[in-house]
């Protein structure tokens, strides 16, 4: 039986308290000491970092290959290829594929040369990788360049890329290719190793030491080789112009500079030589990674003081690495005697999990420099180092004595740590607890003044508890009556009011009057809440706010309701919003459904920004968020915590560059139709112009994968792609990195594809031209024999048709000669008809208008009767006067009588109504004869009228006499003959 009322346990090592426990006659108190007692070997050997890095394991089944990996090397576009058992193996972060060698032999080295090619060293067997026309790589030997004699050379195990020269070294031999010619070094006993450093060539003799490459041989280093005999360099690590760490695999590490070499004074190099480092890398120039046989990587500084270690304990697969190599994203990559290892060293994200426990993390807080970290097994603690990156802090997380079980919260008021627990409320002192009350379940403490209060709020299963401090006690003072609601979240306003929130049964609003009493007004969806359920209440930027499934909602003092938050709706709309937090730089963190983001208020404009590494790490329900500064941000995750360097994610930015990996035709049988790598490797050059294949119809799917070797981030990663000329638009942002295309129409097409990270930032496009080919039946050679035959079948009726046509027409002009015939016939009997009712209407209006005309004419004829016998009476009259006066009165009227106005301008009248009876007579009778005169010409009409001499006479006011001559005068004026008679030839002009 234990019997003493302390147990502490020390590190010998490092002489420090690793656990404190108090005696309290239990049987759990000796099963913890026994479980310290299982775990003590793992505390003792070294204490490590208390956050790390992601750490990603991929086995053989997940890329297919070798379990063993002998080399790393990174091309310029950023994949990785890896010197496999059973070839070369590439990665970019989506796809794994694997290049064989043609005699199947493990690939040892790997090296991307300056001219962009890939080299690599087999077993007898060396050449290079580059893309054959379709884009996949194709393996190139360069044996047949090697002597007969030396064709037997064994395994090549480094590759060195130097000036314009390459160099393999197997163990025998050295061989440099220059100039498509290759020259062989043998070794003096055997060759171990060989690499560069200050941009000098070094290679290791197993007997003779260190030699370097100048004047195009061989030369031993410096006077002073203390490097031990058959123990072979692993590594040559550069960090200054003059000196160098070399790196051996059963004596540590020793120091090269222009005066030799020597043991390097580390006080852990008796642990190198145990371990036996096999490979190592430079992380920067004050940290370098030192890959072993036996217990994973060490992280070091130049001294060889380690500062960060990682084992299977850190979740590797494999103690024995066989290589490593730091990306151009400042990650580590592991080869292993059993797989491959990423480790994101250069990640913003670290993984916190407290020693003995893997369980959820529930609360953290920093209270005199040490970090509490509370569990569903208790509270742990460990101090760290006030490092920016609290990460990195070294240390072992011990056990809080008397907080065994689940701890809900942890709080610092008035400089006291207060722990909530399952079992009550405990006030913390260093590494043990003093329970403050037995009273079951507590969930959190508030002090109720936001300055110092003596008066502290506790948020406990059953409604609210108040405690006073003094005096260094605590004692309780009262709860407020008839609240029994589980209060989880709690938060006071300005006022002092505290509002209390529960996920079913709305929020509270307490208020103690100063008489003592209290008020409780609860606020449900009758309240200006979207609903009863799930409403979480929180103290942001000094406001009381409530997170709800339809956003964040704000209480209004004066309409006693809550409603939404326009500054929020602006930023997160309604979506649904279970955590909050402001972090001390004002930053509001949220957690939406299994997603954590980031109200970023650093810059004028608020922006969100999602961390998308964290989703589903998160516990849910119980999400917690604890801000120390920016850069170190604690959340709690379903094992452990996660510390998130703020500043530092924001401001890795690396170049965003995606990038077509395969393209595929599919049917029954896939084809590659492009492998990934343009015509000069490691190149973005775009698709040249004759490498634009064309596809055949019979190939129904076309499929593109595409990646962006951002190893680190590949889940902030959104993909958005278009097929130019059959997308409408870009598709929407997805994480999908694979595309197909089924039963494209013939037709020239483009694939996009773009990329984004969770910061906002995109890539350039990416493009992949290709033809989809007609089916034959609608290729040109088709198109062609389908017009000869459409031509010949048209000739063909063609010549049936005119034919038939022709004896149609024949048939058919018969019928129109017979139709035309009759309709002549009919025509001319119409015609005809009609003709002679226009002559016999003409004839009855010519009659008419004769007529008229005959009686106008005798009008005129009687007229002039009458005038002549008036004028023949005046005369007769005179000759019996004898008054003179009267005489001359009567002979004034017959002048007046014989004047031919009155008669000119009866003749006018009469000579417009002949020419309408007649057609325009006169007219046409002056156009003809021009020179007639007005008496001929109604002469002529009164001829025409066929009067007789002795009416024209009288018209005309002259003798029958006078009519005959002018008769023969006008016929002699026409010009008409004397056969022709004068009423012949007026009747005939038209």
């Amino acid at each position: 039986m234990i019997d003493r009322s302390v147990y502490i346990v020390y590190n010998i090592t490092t002489s420090t308290k690793l656990f404190t426990f108090t005696n309290q006659n239990s049987e759990k108190k000796e099963m913890r000491i026994l479980l310290v007692m299982i775990c003590w070997p793992f505390t003792l050997f070294c204490q490590n970092t208390i956050g790390f890095p992601e750490v990603i394991n991929y086995t053989n089944n997940v890329y297919n290959a070798g379990l063993q990996n002998w080399d790393i090397g990174q091309d310029k576009n950023g994949i990785m290829y890896f010197a496999n058992n059973e070839g070369l193996l590439s990665f970019d972060g989506i796809n794994w594929t694997l290049y064989p060698l043609p005699n199947k032999t493990v690939v040892r080295s790997v090296e991307v040369g300056k001219d962009n090619r890939i080299y690599v060293g087999g077993q007898d067997e060396l050449g290079y990788f580059m893309p054959s026309s379709n884009g996949r790589l194709q393996y190139y030997s360069l044996t047949n360049l090697i002597p007969a004699k030396d064709k037997s050379f064994g395994d090549v195990w480094d590759i060195v890329s130097l000036n314009n020269s390459l160099f393999f070294r197997s163990a025998n031999k050295i061989f440099q290719l220059s100039n498509g010619s290759i020259h062989g070094f043998n070794a003096p006993f055997e060759w171990s190793f060989m690499g560069m450093s200050n941009n000098k060539l070094y290679a290791h003799d197993l007997n003779d030491g260190l030699f370097l490459f100048e004047n195009n041989k061989w030369n031993p280093v410096g006077s002073k080789n203390e490097l031990p005999s058959n123990d072979p360099v692993t590594s040559i690590l550069s960090f200054t112009n003059d000196k160098a760490i070399l790196t051996t695999l059963k004596n540590g590490m020793f120091n090269l500079s222009k005066d030799g070499i020597t043991p390097a004074s580390s006080v852990n190099n008796s642990t190198f030589k145990s371990d036996r480092i096999y490979a190592a890398t430079v992380i920067n120039q004050e940290r370098m990674a030192l890959a072993t046989n036996t217990r994973g990587v060490y992280i070091t500084d130049l001294s060889g003081s380690i500062t960060q270690s990682f084992s299977k304990a850190e979740h590797l697969q494999d103690n024995n690495v066989l290589s490593i190599f730091y990306d151009a994203q400042g990650n580590l990559w592991l080869g292993l005697n059993n797989g491959i290892d990423f480790i994101a060293y250069n990640s913003a994200i670290k993984h916190i999990r407290p020693l003995l426990q893997d369980g959820p993390g529930y609360t953290a807080i920093v209270h005199n420099n040490q970090l509490y970290t509370g569990t569903s097994n208790g509270v742990f603690a460990v101090k760290f180092q006030l490092l920016q990156d609290l990460s990195f802090s070294k240390g072992n997380f011990i056990p809080v004595a008397g907080t065994n079980g689940q701890s809900w919260s942890l709080a610092e008021i008035n400089n006291i740590l207060l722990l909530g627990h399952h079992e009550g409320a405990f006030e913390i002192k260093g590494e043990t607890a003093q329970k403050i009350s037995s009273q079951p379940g507590f969930w959190n403490f508030a002090g109720l003044s936001n300055l110092l209060s003596n008066t502290i709020v506790a948020g406990n299963y059953k409604g609210l508890l108040f405690f006073d401090y003094a005096n260094g006690n605590f004692k309780q003072t009262g709860q407020v009556p008839g609240f029994n609601e589980s209060s989880r979240f709690v938060a006071i306003d300005k006022k002092e009011r505290i509002w209390v929130s529960h996920p079913f049964h709305g929020v509270h609003k307490i208020i103690k009057a100063p008489n003592g009493n209290f008020t409780v007004k609860t606020y449900t969806n009758k309240n200006g809440l979207p609903s009863l359920l799930n409403n979480h209440v929180y103290k942001i930027i000094n406001d009381v706010v409530v997170a709800t499934e339809k956003g964040i909602y704000v209480y209004n003092e004066v309409k006693d309701l809550f409603e939404p938050s326009e500054f929020y709706r602006e930023l997160l709309g309604d979506q649904s919003i279970r955590y909050l937090k402001q972090d001390g730089a004002g930053n509001i963190w949220f957690i939406h459904e299994k997603q954590l983001g980031v109200v970023d208020r650093s810059e004028k404009q608020s922006k969100i920004i999602y961390l998308p590494e964290l989703n589903d790490k998160m516990l849910s329900g119980f999400e917690f968020i604890y801000s120390i500064n920016q850069q170190n941000i604690l959340l709690g995750g379903e094992n452990g915590f996660y510390l998130i360097n703020f500043d530092k994610y924001k401001k890795q930015l690396p170049q965003l560059n995606v990038q077509i990996r395969h393209v595929r035709i599919i049917d029954n049988n896939d084809s590659l139709l492009y492998g990934g790598y343009a015509k000069n490797l490691n190149e973005n050059n775009p698709q040249e112009k004759q490498n634009i294949p064309e596809i055949s119809n019979n190939w129904k799917t076309i499929h593109f994968d595409f990646s962006t070797p951002l190893y680190g981030m590949l889940s902030n990663l959104q993909y958005s792609y278009y097929l130019k000329e059959f997308d409408n638009n870009w598709s929407e942002w997805s994480k999908r990195a694979e595309k197909e295309y089924t039963n494209l129409p013939a037709g020239e097409y483009t694939f996009q594809v773009k990329v984004r990270n969770n910061l906002g930032n995109e890539s350039p496009v990416a493009q992949y031209s290709f033809v989809v080919l007609p089916p034959w039946y609608k290729t040109v050679w088709a198109n062609l024999f389908y017009f000869l035959v459409a031509v010949s079948i048209f000739y063909y009726v063609y010549r049936i048709q005119h034919k038939k046509f022709q004896e149609q027409q024949k048939k058919y002009e018969k019928e129109q000669r017979n139709l035309l015939y009759i309709h002549e016939l009919e025509l001319n009997k119409s015609e005809s008809e009609l003709m002679m009712l226009r002559n016999e209407k003409m004839e009855a209006e010519i009659n008419i208008k004769n007529s008229e005309l005959a009686s106008s004419a005798m009008h005129l004829v009687k007229k002039g009767e009458l005038l002549t016998k008036i004028k023949a009476d005046l005369t007769h009259t005179i000759k019996r006067l004898k008054d003179e006066n009267a005489i001359v009165e009567l002979r004034k009227m017959i002048r007046s009588l014989t004047e031919d106005g009155r008669v000119d301008e009866e003749w006018d009248n009469f000579a417009k109504h002949f020419d309408t009876v007649n057609r325009d007579f006169v007219v046409h009778l002056k156009e003809k004869h021009p020179g007639i005169t007005s008496n001929e010409l109604k002469l002529c009409a009164y001829l025409r009228m066929n009067l007789s001499t002795k009416e024209i006479a009288q018209l005309m006011n002259i003798s029958v006499r006078g009519v005959e001559i002018s008769r023969y005068r006008l016929r002699k004026k026409l010009g008409i003959t004397s056969e022709v008679g004068l009423f012949d030839y007026l009747i005939e002009i038209k």
